[in-house]
């Protein structure tokens, strides 16, 4: 075996080739050391893109892992990222995301907080049944399904009534261990919440759970000898993953390793169990801490696609996952993943469309200026070769800006040079899919000349990526100008094919059109925010629109970490070469999202007296 990046610095290896570290020298040092080394060590070599890693994964054993090299990624989007304001998901497309997810091939899928709601347990638990129990990922890779759950018996229920029917289900449960939260959220004494956690840790063994996760919440702010005391117990209570959270994003690289190097060489039993982190993004170190995090021995990592989450988000999965792909060989002993890199960007866009939270064009890796090169010397080294100005191949994420076969897509092309084109996007569809977006494509394409990739993936989310529909559009005709109000007549369908025709006035055509469909529709709602984007250049552009809207009746869940009733709020987008049209489409997509929810919410209405505790 070749010798590791980190021999003769701070870490070692042991007999069993396991990554360990020495107490004595503190992580900051070997950070900066081992990065030195290896700056002069491939400084000149021809090892300047990323390299492709293993992807044998090692079979899943709760408390272990075979290869000490391997890393498992945790995927929380549907339940941290779900958090953020705006990024309310219908049932469907939660299952959706969850299949991609698979197929990106992360090893833990954290599918909801079953406690939460009766509509998110119902999410959960399809998950479970679904995907849960599907080889189609991955290399046949079957996901782990895990619930969030606090420590009370209540949730800890709620969790596995979800994830029980997984192949692989997991019940994370997770206390707060910080001096200031237990002081003033949770008005405990520190016996107290050692007590709860491990009982409420037993509780979920109990149960016939056989993968059970602790995280001692806001652990980067919490009294070491109190966090090394709190996860032994709950060792000895059966944990069989430890999360160390960074809660409120406070910590830095160097720091935070040292808390992961510390836990590791001090908490009793921990050679028995994975150390896992969960790093907030508040000071923008969340990507940094969690790399550290992994060097000084957590073989777990929690992140959420295009690190959406609470506050200011989460780790990025691409992020973290690139990096390790990147640099794994060369500076971070070795360590990768099972995660198939090419899912990366079709990944990114179904969660950016079905959250409505959209990508900041300079985002790493999955950012539409990624892969863009304007300036003249730049340019002119990517002419000369790709290397100069590239560390990742575009290919290696799933993005690809050429068509290799030459099908330039136009109003004569058929269903199955468009089908070819979308599964090079990163998309398959397939039956009463391909057959609606054939001829919404077709539609576009006898107004442009040439219907680009943009126009595609815009096409693709207004026509298949939308939520349950409860109502159609049907037709839309404004009047509008400088001579008087403007106004809007539309024409819309319910699920059951009755048409229901409203006209009213507005102060511009898109309020005018927004009206008429309220007065269909019957729903009071408040209109928080409306964007519009062209999609490409020139002057027969698709305009992409996003809304976002809150019923007046203010729907509210609980959030995961805090225990806070939130209100919810549900975005939509709309794609289409007429503004107004666009515009609509986006407002009835974000109305279909909201009443998907009212009918599943409202299937599980219980008594006014009944709360979850």
């Amino acid at each position: 075996m070749s010798s590791s990046p980190f021999a003769n610095s701070a870490f070692s290896h042991s007999t069993t080739n396991n990554l360990s570290l020495q107490s004595k020298t503190p992580f900051r040092n070997f950070l900066t050391l081992s990065i030195k080394k290896h700056y002069y060590s491939y400084a000149n070599t021809l090892c300047i893109r990323c390299s492709i890693n293993h992807i044998q994964r090692p079979e899943y054993i709760p408390s272990k892992i075979s290869d000490p090299k391997y890393v498992r990624i945790f995927d929380t989007t549907l339940r941290d990222g779900e958090q953020s304001p705006g990024a309310t998901m219908s049932t469907k497309q939660k299952l959706e995301v969850a299949r991609q997810l698979a197929k990106l091939g992360v090893d833990i899928i954290e599918a909801g907080f079953p406690a939460s709601s009766d509509a998110d347990f119902e999410a959960v638990k399809l998950i479970a049944e679904e995907i849960g129990n599907d080889e189609q990922g991955y290399f046949g890779h079957v996901p782990v399904i895990c619930g969030l759950s606090r420590c009370n018996k209540r949730d800890i229920d709620k969790a596995w009534g979800a994830v029980k029917y997984a192949n692989k289900p997991r019940i994370h449960t997770f206390i707060a261990t910080s001096e200031i939260h237990m002081k003033y959220k949770l008005k405990m004494s520190k016996d107290e919440v050692v007590e709860k956690a491990t009982s409420m840790v037993a509780y979920a063994r109990s149960l016939g759970c056989d993968d059970v996760e602790f995280s001692p919440e806001d652990a980067g702010r919490s009294d070491r000898e109190f966090l090394y005391h709190i996860l032994g117990e709950a060792i000895k209570a059966g944990a069989t993953t430890l999360n160390i959270p960074d809660t409120v994003g406070y910590t830095v690289p160097s720091e935070f390793g040292q808390l992961i190097a510390d836990i590791k060489a001090n908490t009793p039993g921990i050679e028995n169990v994975i150390i896992s982190t969960h790093c907030q993004n508040d000071l923008g170190l969340s990507t940094a801490n969690t790399l550290a995090g992994a060097c000084a021995g957590a073989r777990q990592l929690e992140v959420t696609i295009n690190g959406i989450g609470e506050r200011a988000g989460n780790a990025s999965l691409e992020e973290v996952v690139m990096a390790l792909k990147c640099r794994g060989e060369q500076v971070l002993g070795g360590l990768y993943t099972g995660i198939n890199t090419q899912h990366i960007i079709p990944s990114s866009k179904m969660v950016e469309e079905y959250t409505g939270l959209q990508v900041q064009p300079h985002k790493a890796i999955v950012g539409a200026n990624a892969f863009a090169h304007e300036s003249g010397i730049h340019q002119d080294g990517m002419l000369k070769h790709k290397d100069t100005y590239e560390i990742v191949a575009p290919e290696d994420i799933g993005l690809r800006r050429s068509n290799e076969a030459g099908i330039v897509l136009g109003k004569l092309s058929g269903r199955h040079a468009l089908k070819s084109k979308m599964l090079e996007l990163g998309y398959d569809i397939d039956g009463k899919e391909l057959e609606d977006f054939f001829w919404r494509f077709k539609s576009v394409a006898e107004k442009k000349k040439k219907v680009t990739d943009d126009d595609l993936i815009a096409l693709m989310s207004d026509e298949v990526l939308q939520p349950q529909v409860v109502w159609w559009l049907g037709d839309v005709q404004i009047t509008c100008g400088s001579l008087g109000l403007s106004t809007a007549t539309v024409k819309l369908i319910n699920i059951d094919g009755q048409e229901h025709i409203a006209c009213s006035v507005g102060t511009g055509p898109v309020d005018a059109a927004y009206k008429a469909v309220d007065l269909i529709v019957k729903v009071p709602i408040m209109l928080l925010e409306y964007s519009m984007n062209a999609v490409t250049e020139g002057i027969d552009a698709i305009a992409s629109t996003r809304v976002s809207i809150r019923g007046e009746d203010e729907h509210t869940v609980m959030n995961g970490s805090t225990g806070q009733t939130l209100h919810c709020t549900f975005s939509g987008t709309g794609a289409d070469m007429d503004v107004v049209m666009s515009s609509v489409r986006a407002y009835i997509g974000a109305l279909n999202k909201m009443l998907s929810f009212e009918k599943l919410v409202s299937r599980y209405d219980k008594p006014e007296d009944s709360v979850v505790v």
